[in-house]
């Protein structure tokens, strides 16, 4: 009995649901009943089905760096990485900063914390943790921010 009363209430609800839609408020509304959509980001608002001009390049200035602004933070990486690989079969950024080639290269060395594992064990190869550089180092470029930014380092507190 209560599937019945169910089935009834659902049906009810349907009928009076087509019974009384209303017709679309312009011909625009009707053309396309799902509307274009849109998405609001920090960089503005999109229409899905409308193709926005690309972003210009970023610069990626080699001579700039900046400071740390906390303990252990990694170092931003003073290039671009525009098709650089980092997969499980390759790892660009170890053609120029593995300790076998960062001499010949001109480039900074990883770090020694890149070779030990999570058992604290010393490895002779890149620990798998730290493998994927671009989890935690990023290029710095010359790119107005999307938010405005309150942090102050801790220098500043004093």
């Amino acid at each position: 009995m209560k599937k019945i009363m169910m089935a009834l209430l659902a049906a009810t609800t349907l009928l009076f649901g087509a019974v009384h839609a209303e017709e679309p408020a312009n011909a625009s509304t009707a053309a396309n009943p799902g509307g274009i959509g849109g998405v609001a980001s920090l960089r503005g608002l999109s229409e899905i089905e409308t193709t926005r001009p690309a972003d210009e390049f970023k610069r990626f200035p080699r001579d700039h760096t900046l400071d740390s602004s906390y303990v252990y933070q990694p170092p931003l990486v003073p290039h671009t990485i525009r098709n650089y690989e980092v997969s499980l079969n390759a790892n660009k950024c170890l053609s120029c900063h593995s300790w076998k080639n960062a001499k010949e290269m001109g480039a900074t060395k990883i770090s020694v914390t890149h070779y030990v594992n999570r058992q604290e064990q010393v490895l002779s190869d890149v620990s798998p943790r730290r493998y994927f550089c671009l989890q935690c180092h990023v290029p710095q470029a010359d790119a107005k921010p999307l938010v405005d930014s309150t942090f102050q380092s801790v220098d500043s507190l004093r």
